[in-house]
């Protein structure tokens, strides 16, 4: 790619852009990728080459909004189920299921967090990954080995 080529398309183009992005780390050529797929015209504009920056170089969760159903925030959750769903279709190689395991510390925060759970499976609807489950102790040592209790 040549840079004087490609700064003189920028520069000639007279039609407006839908979106600029700043950055071509894996944030920005990710939101990129998935504007482009929706239909949008733009610009990735970067100072160095591309997959450099830190973006590139931290994990990046595409999660559900989970932690926002405890918020009441409903509106948001389903957002944020909708765009994982919509992320999981455009790049099935980059979104798949992550096990997590929540610890209880207290007798109330199996049900607590099992309920909360479970609404949230039923909010995810076809945007899931499958049911969450409720793991008994041996079960969860069995998951994480190197776990000590």
């Amino acid at each position: 790619m040549n840079r004087d080529e490609m700064m003189s398309r920028i520069l000639d183009r007279t039609e407006p852009w839908d979106m600029l992005i700043v950055g071509g780390g894996a944030t920005g050529i990710g939101i990129a990728v998935d504007a482009a797929s929706r239909g949008y015209d733009i610009l990735l504009v970067e100072q160095s080459d591309y997959g450099k920056g830190t973006s590139s170089r931290s994990t990046k969760l595409i999660h559900g909004g989970v932690r926002y159903l405890q918020q009441g925030n409903i509106t948001l959750v389903m957002e944020a189920l909708k765009e994982r769903g919509i992320l999981r279709e455009n790049a099935p190689h980059l979104v798949h299921d992550l096990a997590f395991i929540v610890p209880n510390y207290d007798w109330w925060e199996a049900p607590f967090y099992g309920i909360g759970l479970k609404v949230y499976d039923l909010l995810a609807g076809r945007f899931g990954f499958g049911p969450s489950k409720i793991l008994s102790t041996d079960e969860t040592v069995k998951r994480i080995p190197t776990f000590h209790l």
